[in-house]
Parts: C-alpha cells; structure tokens; sequence
C-alpha cells in the first residue's frame, strides 16, 4: 500500500493519467475548511492512492467549490467523475 501526497492541484492532476478508474473521490472536511481530493492508481500489483487538499476559503462555499473542480476535471479529461465519498476505506479494504 503506497499513498503519494500531492502538494497542489496541479501536481495532483498530472498523475490522473494514472488512474485505474475514472472516479475521483472526495472530502469536505467542514472543521478545517477543506477539500480532499483522491484516485486509485496501479503499477505492477501495488495500488496506489493519490491524494491532495485544498483549503476552502469563507468567501466560498461548497457548491462553488465543486462545480469548480468538476469543470477542472472535464477538461483534463471528460470521462472524469467527481464523487463524493471517503475513497481511503476502499483502499484499505483492497489492500489487505
């Protein structure tokens, strides 16, 4: 089981290419005032998680937040689907 942090979004998004799935999972995690992103990779018969965060201003609230990634995401590649979910307990349960 390997989980590679990405500091930024951009980082993030330039290992999609890697997905094993054209799901990305995420967080909101209302007490810190952010967004986590996530996807499932492979290589060899490691998986591998991806993972970034975002902070989330007050200004903004989460429908903006996630139109904004969901229109970020169709253009790295329009098969990509934003949802909702905590991916790291299905990692861990296909891990062990």
């Amino acid at each position: 089981m390997i989980v590679i942090f990405c500091d930024t979004i951009d980082d993030f998004i330039t290992f999609i290419d890697k997905r094993i799935m054209d799901e990305i999972f995420y967080e909101m995690r209302e007490s810190e005032k952010e967004i986590v992103l996530h996807f499932l990779a492979k290589v060899s018969d490691t998986l591998i998680l991806y993972e970034t965060k975002q902070n989330i201003t007050k200004a903004t609230n989460n429908k903006e937040v996630i139109t904004s990634l969901i229109t970020i995401l169709t253009q790295v590649d329009p098969a990509l689907k934003l949802v909702k979910g905590k991916i790291r307990e299905i990692f861990l349960s296909y891990s062990s």
